[in-house]
């Protein structure tokens, strides 16, 4: 029996300096026949370039930039593959990925495969992190996204799945306007209205972490806009499945939702006080900033930083100092602590005293208290 041909379809904007490294990556895997389509999505980078040295190794789609959900749609117009993987083009496939991700989409009526991510850092150091921290669920999750909506199941980024083409048919094209970016987020709230799902645990890909990733730029002011839409597609295509909508989906009260809109409340808060474009450190034991932005265009750090992620709390008040000044220093205008560490001001009190009296407090309340280090106190 021939065996089906796989698609690594590879999504890039402007990631030139990490391409090759995805490109060897599906390049190199032990599963044949696998194909591997290359979208560029209009980089102004040198990815065009680094695309052509590969000349027919790969099948190149050149497009003007429309976003990572126009870029799924070219890349599966030109693919054959009866699996499907899209792989960021800042990521990294591990040899074994798809051969693994075949051999369960053989099983009757799975319609995808998923697996945690490594993190790695911008150089491809390991970070000891997995994405995502919760375990992966499998098996039949049709009731799980009835009950939760939006947060039906805990599903991977976009490197961390394989998808059945027969699925990928029924739902494609993704809605391009609504999904420049998280265009992995559809295709996983659908699968389970057409299917079931199947897990590897062991990591199959590495998760690049280097400051720039696109789901934790967005606001979540924009999270909460996205997660109406996408309870607007689930009920359009379980009407179209003809299947019975429970009563807890349309109240969207899930404990993701409510974080959302408590995070945009927050945003509320700071914005009168950090105007545009400026740059401030978040205190917030990665509760609050790790998974997005809580103001529209001014970028927050998390404290304490490395290579832009979190690195857990300082070891005493000299690092702490160190490390506070190292980012005023490169041009952190404020500090914000949020309540998860209002501990801090007792613990950490010599970093507590250096900040009260060095800089002016310009928000004290209970759930936020605000520094603003253009001002001395």
């Amino acid at each position: 029996m021939e065996k089906p041909t796989a698609s690594i379809i590879i999504t890039n904007y402007n990631y030139g300096r990490f391409l090759r490294e995805a490109i060897a990556s599906a390049l190199n895997q032990t599963y044949q026949p696998t194909e591997v389509i290359v979208v560029d999505d209009g980089s102004t980078d040198n990815s065009q370039q680094i695309i052509a040295d590969y000349g027919k190794r790969i099948i190149p789609v050149l497009k003007e930039n429309g976003g990572q959900g126009s870029a799924f749609n070219a890349g599966f117009a030109v693919s054959c593959g009866e699996v499907v993987c899209f792989l960021d083009a800042d990521d990294v496939l591990l040899p074994s990925a798809v051969e693994k991700a075949v051999s369960l989409l053989h099983e009757p009526n799975v319609v995808k495969v998923h697996w945690p991510l490594s993190a790695i850092d911008v150089h491809g150091k390991p970070l000891d992190k997995l994405f995502p921290e919760k375990p992966l669920p499998e098996g039949d999750l049709l009731d799980a996204q009835l009950t939760g909506g939006v947060d039906g199941h805990v599903f991977s980024p976009t490197s961390g799945n394989a998808w059945a083409r027969s699925y990928l048919k029924r739902v494609l094209p993704i809605p391009e306007i609504h999904y420049r970016i998280n265009a992995d987020s559809y295709l996983a709230i659908l699968a389970p209205l057409f299917g079931s799902i199947k897990r590897i645990v062991e990591y199959q890909a590495l998760y690049r972490i280097h400051g720039d990733n696109g789901t934790s730029k967005t606001t979540y002011r924009w999270q909460l806009n996205q997660y109406h839409y996408e309870m607007t597609v689930l009920r359009k295509f379980l009407q179209e499945q003809d299947i019975q909508i429970k009563d807890a989906f349309e109240c969207a009260q899930s404990s993701g939702y409510k974080h959302i809109q408590h995070m945009v409340e927050l945003g509320q808060e700071l914005e009168p006080l950090i105007p545009p474009r400026q740059t401030y450190i978040l205190v917030d034991m990665d509760e609050w900033g790790w998974n997005g932005q809580l103001l529209e265009n001014s970028q927050s750090i998390p404290f304490l930083e490395k290579d832009g992620m979190y690195w857990g709390a300082p070891s005493d008040d000299v690092i702490a100092i160190e490390e506070f000044e190292r980012l005023r220093r490169e041009g952190a205008s404020f500090i914000v602590f949020g309540s998860p560490a209002f501990w801090w001001f007792d613990y950490y009190a010599e970093f507590a005293r250096h900040l009260r009296t060095k800089f002016r407090c310009v928000l004290d309340s209970e759930r936020l208290v605000v520094f603003d280090l253009r001002i001395s106190a």
